[in-house]
């Protein structure tokens, strides 16, 4: 049978089902097939906190959404134009999230009048019109599925756990996606189990063969690979490109890397990705909780390594007074917040912006550390190769604030070369630096003698002689370093500090303004993983054929010089956040701007389209 193939310029698809059936392998394997086949790309997995959520309830639902194109995207998108719903639940889920039209594939093995009670439906969404307006291919995959694998060895029940990969097949067929990387992915991931690994691909196959057999599907799509720079591309997720990232900054430093983290949900993937890299000199430590997980990173920075901790809010306010000695000892510290929903265990899984105050007060004294913020999962490498650096140039402990949406979503990311990175090489303390006019008798070493240009202190790796020193939280007297209870002292090295912390800023690049027309009055700040939907939504407003200008921020401790000149330039400041408006709280102290505040806490990131609609009335009206 002939089947015709429609060309589409994008797609956004959802695949839902419940927690532990396989979701987020099925949409890691369409994204990877995607990813290779060159199209540009974003994903947005969303599971429960628990292991194993309660089976066939809507709090059960994991699903797993990726927007891929033709031409360059910002965000996995607002709604899916197709959901395979695995399950009752799945369907109650987010049929909401659907506009009319789109494409539902549902499998009807379990619309049993059980589970829908459990879900709250009293008949059948499949015969009742609930489901009029969409596109509906109510199949039994997991009927199908079973069917493939009869002549197996498996048992019905590990039989049915294939039906995943049934969808995946289908899908891939659907959307002309390669089918060779996800058979040799299951054959690698399932090798110990070769009657596993065998199952799951001949139900892989059995899909692609129903999408091309049955008439039920009559039509294929393609979206043909984006044009993009020339280069070597991969596939990465926030994650993943952050512990690349913090391995360059050590191979770029002639550091060793040490990671001093206990696990912690959204952060854990990094530790368990630098685990897998001793070749390149990075050691783990995997702690019995967060104070020692930071105490251990601090005296790797003592003992001169590039010393990192990982951790998500709760363990942040754990490792608080030990960041504040980092802040007294003035040695590099990276400390890696992937934030998550709040406040206490709050949402574990899901995403939030809500620790920025936390970063920049959350210490007793005046304790000021610097912040940086990735803007996408691919920018997580470059964010941190340039927390290492204000680190290590700086002798200070940096923040690293990433969140849930960034680490788990995924991207498209150009390889770089290694010649275009950042030299990181630092210069140890070798000798005595006293010279008798300098506060320290001739052959003796001050510890706190400062780099005239960035205020840092020398870095002496313990153990050189001559070079012996105090440490501690106790305050030290300037240059000497001997402890000092004199209240000058404390006024001066407190305002050096805050000093050394506020002249980061002379070494950022100018902050980019994205104002194509040059005549918008209306400016988007941003931070963070928000830059995706408010980039998405000013592209809305201005094929609207209104004028809007984007600006986003990295560095949220100190922010760049320019940036208060560049406020002044616009009549009004729109300043979207997921949390209850902490940027635009320090932008308005700091400037006397008063800025909009548009805030949610959903644990979900905004949709390019609310804001866009948003924004056009901030144009209107002012």
């Amino acid at each position: 049978m002939s089947k015709s193939v429609e060309q589409l310029d994008q797609v956004v698809i959802r695949i839902a089902g419940d927690s532990g059936d396989g979701m987020q392998l099925t949409g890691d394997r369409f994204t990877q097939e995607t990813a290779v086949f060159g199209n540009d790309l974003a994903t947005f997995p969303n599971f429960p906190a628990e292991i194993r959520a309660p089976q066939g309830t809507l709090a059960g639902v994991s699903s797993f959404q990726l927007h891929f194109a033709d031409h360059d995207i910002l965000t996995p998108g607002d709604r899916p134009d197709v959901l395979v719903a695995m399950n009752p639940a799945a369907l109650k889920a987010n049929i909401g999230d659907l506009p009319k039209g789109a494409t539902l594939i549902v499998d009807t093995h379990d619309f049993t009048t059980r589970a829908l009670a459990r879900v709250g439906w009293p008949s059948n969404p499949l015969e009742d019109g609930t489901l009029e307006g969409f596109n509906v291919h109510a199949v039994d995959l997991t009927q199908l599925t079973l069917d493939a694998l009869s002549g197996s060895e498996l048992s019905r029940k590990d039989a049915g756990r294939s039906k995943n990969m049934f969808a995946l097949g289908l899908l891939s067929w659907m959307y002309s996606r390669p089918t060779e990387g996800t058979i040799n992915f299951v054959r690698t991931k399932f090798a110990n189990k070769p009657e596993i690994a065998e199952a799951n691909i001949t139900a892989f196959k059995a899909g692609w063969n129903f999408g091309e057999t049955t008439e039920a599907f009559g039509v294929s799509y393609e979206v043909k690979p984006a044009t993009v720079a020339k280069g070597t591309y991969r596939n990465i997720s926030g994650n993943l490109a952050l512990a690349y990232g913090l391995i360059a900054a050590s191979q770029r430093s002639g550091l060793p890397l040490f990671l001093g983290a206990y696990p912690i949900t959204p952060a854990s993937d990094i530790l368990h990705e630098l685990s897998k890299h001793k070749r390149f000199g990075v050691r783990t430590f995997q702690a019995e909780d967060e104070i020692a997980g930071i105490g251990a990173a601090l005296g790797a920075a003592f003992g001169g390594a590039l010393a990192v901790t990982t951790s998500s809010g709760p363990g942040i306010a754990l490792k608080g007074e030990t960041i504040g000695l980092a802040v007294s000892l003035e040695l590099p510290l990276v400390i890696c917040d992937i934030q998550r929903g709040g406040p206490s265990t709050g949402l574990p899984t899901k995403t939030e912006q809500s620790d920025l105050l936390q970063a920049m007060y959350g210490r007793n004294g005046e304790a000021p550390v610097p912040i940086v913020a990735p803007q996408s999962p691919g920018d997580c490498f470059d964010a941190a190769v340039e927390a290492a650096r204000i680190a290590l140039t700086y002798r200070t402990p940096v923040f690293l604030l990433s969140d849930g949406y960034i680490a788990n979503g995924s991207e498209p990311w150009a390889v770089p070369s290694v010649d275009d990175l950042p030299d990181l090489r630092v210069e140890f303390a070798t000798a005595p630096n006293g010279d008798g006019a300098n506060g320290g008798p001739e052959g003796s070493y001050l510890p706190y003698l400062r780099d005239a240009e960035t205020l840092a202190r020398p870095w002496a790796v313990p153990g050189t002689p001559g070079l012996e020193h105090r440490i501690g939280g106790i305050e030290k007297a300037d240059r000497t370093g001997n402890i000092s209870y004199d209240p000058d002292n404390h006024d001066f090295m407190t305002r050096t500090r805050q000093a050394k912390v506020d002249g980061i800023a002379n070494s950022l690049p100018p902050l980019q303004v994205d104002d194509p027309d040059g005549d918008a009055r209306v400016l988007v700040l941003g931070w963070g993983s928000t830059y995706g939907p408010i980039g998405a939504a000013c592209r809305q407003v201005r094929e609207s054929g209104a004028s809007i200008a984007q600006a986003h921020l990295r560095h949220l401790n100190p922010f760049p010089n320019d940036l208060g000149e560049i406020l002044k330039r616009y009549d009004r400041v729109v300043i979207p956040e997921m949390n209850l408006g902490q940027l635009a709280q320090l932008i308005r102290a700091k400037y006397l701007v008063d800025a909009l505040s548009v805030t949610q806490v959903r644990g979900l990131p905004f949709k390019a389209d609310e804001l866009a609609e948003m924004l056009r009335g901030v144009i209107e009206h002012g």
